[in-house]
């Protein structure tokens, strides 16, 4: 398989999806910070000092999706018709799962951003808590779905 994002002299370039189909894409992320429990259990008691940490980490991950393009140099900038991000905390890690779902409908798909928002929102959990654990772990940054477009549906195995 080519890869769409070098030209005939190698050069990297933005992949023209002009002459694309418009159709309803979507795409899920998900990830995991990893912590001490007593960290989790500050999280979860909200006494971390920065303040909400889960609800900071969502809106951090929605910010995130929605600038993609400004961070990524090759993605299109997309009108996102949906960000949901599930922070989750998870004493069996311990730690907080994240989960980030991104919609549009247009001629490219949302993979970028769903990852981009796990992402941000990870580091954001990390910024709000690192003055009691900077041992904490960012992990499993991963696609686990995508739709629409030519290439059609991707589950992760």
């Amino acid at each position: 398989m080519a890869l769409t994002h070098f030209d005939r002299q190698g050069n990297a370039h933005m992949v023209d999806v002009g002459g694309k189909d418009v159709t309803d894409r979507l795409a899920v992320a998900e990830g995991a910070v990893r912590m001490a429990a007593e960290t989790l259990a500050l999280i979860n008691e909200g006494r971390a000092k920065k303040g909400d940490v889960l609800g900071v980490a969502r809106l951090a991950g929605i910010m995130a999706a929605k600038k993609t393009s400004d961070l990524i140099p090759l993605c299109h900038p997309l009108a996102l018709t949906k960000v949901s991000l599930d922070l989750e905390p998870d004493a069996s890690l311990p730690g907080v799962r994240i989960r980030a779902t991104v919609a549009t409908s247009g001629q490219t798909g949302v993979e970028m951003e769903a990852l981009t928002a796990v992402s941000v929102a990870g580091l954001t959990v990390y910024d709000m808590v690192k003055a009691v654990d900077k041992a904490m772990v960012i992990e499993g940054v991963r696609l686990m779905l995508k739709e629409g477009g030519k290439s059609g549906r991707f589950v992760a195995p």
